[in-house]
Order: structure tokens, then sequence, then C-alpha cells
């Protein structure tokens, strides 16, 4: 879920409620409140916290925080903190910028994992982290730490995922963390997915997992090319996530803001292609003869 601010900069709680709620209505199972999208790296601890105890007043469904950075004593005391505040989760990011060993990943992830009785999600995106949590770091923490339940895969490495995800515990689930890639994923074992485009096309993306899990696989690959131009836009070198994100939300009227520092302001002409990006989705939707 993106952080919506104010004109001046600051937390927009309202707003966040209010986003809340629609992405609930649209289609979305649970939510990550702080994680990437959420422009976590930007935020304080205080604000943190509020936004976690003001979705989870807002919502029913579950939300996973995303309370944790490359310190790992830091990324402990936020983690009890939003356990505190009511959230059902933790969604853990490997260690950014300290480029670690696999033996610190695994440490690191060790010590969020044991202070806290809250299920643990694995975030692993080698692109923002520059270090991959290797499939062998993966098998022993999902072996011996009870809590770790899960992992949102950004690695954009399929190959690699599914020999993971054929050695795992049967309680270990999958979620993608690529939009683009929700249907390779699922096809290994995924089920389900941490997305971006859910912002605006939730329904499409749960309708799509439904119908491919179902075995339509037909139906769903009709709705993923639906929605290829979606996952282009929500990520670029001249507007990285959640740039697009906040445009899309102004596009539809719904709380945003702009991006704090350093993401700054969007390049020109981006929102002209939410515009775009939303209509073509709109005539695709008017197009289909609805399901029986």
């Amino acid at each position: 879920m993106a952080t919506p601010f104010t004109e001046a900069g600051g937390l927009d709680l309202p707003g966040a409620a209010s986003l809340a709620r629609y992405l609930v209505a649209n289609g979305n199972d649970g939510l990550v409140v702080c994680g990437s999208t959420g422009e976590n790296s930007v935020l304080t601890d205080d604000e943190r916290v509020e936004l976690w105890e003001t979705v989870t007043s807002a919502v029913t469904v579950p939300v996973i925080a995303g309370s944790t950075s490359n310190d790992t004593i830091h990324s402990v005391e936020l983690s009890k903190r939003a356990e505190l505040a009511g959230v059902a989760g933790i969604l853990a990011v490997t260690p950014y910028y300290n480029r670690p060993a696999q033996s610190g990943i695994e440490a690191h992830f060790r010590e969020i994992a044991r202070a806290t009785s809250l299920p643990v999600i694995l975030y692993d995106i080698p692109i923002r982290s520059g270090r991959k949590i290797a499939t062998d770091t993966v098998l022993r923490l999902a072996a011996s730490e009870p809590n770790i339940v899960g992992l949102k895969d950004a690695s954009g490495e399929p190959a690699t995922t599914a020999r993971l995800l054929a050695r795992v515990p049967a309680h270990f689930e999958c979620y993608c963390g690529d939009d683009g890639l929700t249907l390779p994923l699922l096809s290994i074992g995924a089920v389900g997915l941490i997305g971006v485009a859910s912002h605006w096309c939730g329904p499409e993306l749960k309708m799509m997992i439904d119908l491919f899990l179902d075995g339509e696989i037909d139906a769903a690959l009709e709705i993923n090319r639906a929605l290829v131009d979606s996952f282009s836009f929500e990520s670029g070198d001249d507007g990285p996530n959640p740039v697009p994100t906040k445009e899309m939300l102004k596009v539809l009227g719904l709380p945003g803001g702009s991006c704090r520092l350093p993401l700054g302001a969007p390049p020109d002409g981006l929102i002209e292609r939410a515009r775009t990006v939303l209509d073509d989705l709109e005539r695709w939707r008017k197009s289909r003869t609805p399901r029986a």
C-alpha cells in the first residue's frame, strides 16, 4: 500500500484509512503497510507506528508491517512496536546497502523472528537490497524458526524459486513480489501476489490468481495480457516505484500526494500515461463477456 502524504509532505492518516478501505473493497485480501511502495525508508519510526495503528483500525483484513531495515537492532525494536500496534505479521526485507554475507543475512532474520510472536515473511528483492537470500539460507530459516512462514519473491529467478519451493516445509508459502511474474510463480507453487498494480487493478489480479489456481489457465492468461501495460507502467528508470502509483492515485481521485525525496516529483507525461493505462484497462473491462 502506498503511503498518502499531505500537500505539505506530512502523513495523511485519514487518507491512509480511506485508501486502505478502497484497496480491500477492490480485491486485496491483505495489506502491506510501510513496504517499498509505502516509502518505508523515508518514514520515521513514529510515522510507521501511526500508519499501522490507523490501517489496522480501518480494515478487517490482515495488515502486514514493513518494520525492518538494514540495521538488525533497529529492525527488532520496530518489529516489537509493530506487534504492539496490532498488525498480523511482519515483512522482513533483506538488509540493504551493508551487503552482508549469507551468515549475516540469516542471523538478521533470526533476530527479527525471535523478537516477535508474529508470522514473518522474508522479502527477497536483490535489485534493491544488493543481496539475494540464498536457497539454503531460506531453507534453514524455514526449518528452524517456526514463525518464518513465507517469502515475498522479487528475485526475478523463477527457476531458482522452483528449486526452493520443491524443498520448503509444507507450512511455508511463497508470494510473488513482481506483478509481471505472477503467473510463472503460481505455476511453480506460489500462492498469491504482494503487488503494486493492485492499487488500480486489484479485482483483475484477484480474478487472474483465482482462475489460475482453479485450473482455468486460458482465462487467467487473457487477464494477464490485459494487465501487461499496468505492469510496465508501475516502475521505470525515470519514474521508479512508487512514483507511478502516486500518479495513478491522482487519476483515480484517491489519497496519495507526492513522493518524498529522494524520489520527488514525477517525470513529465507520467500522469497522462497513467490515464492511458487506466482508459485502456476500462475499455478491456467493458469488452469482456460477463462470466456465468
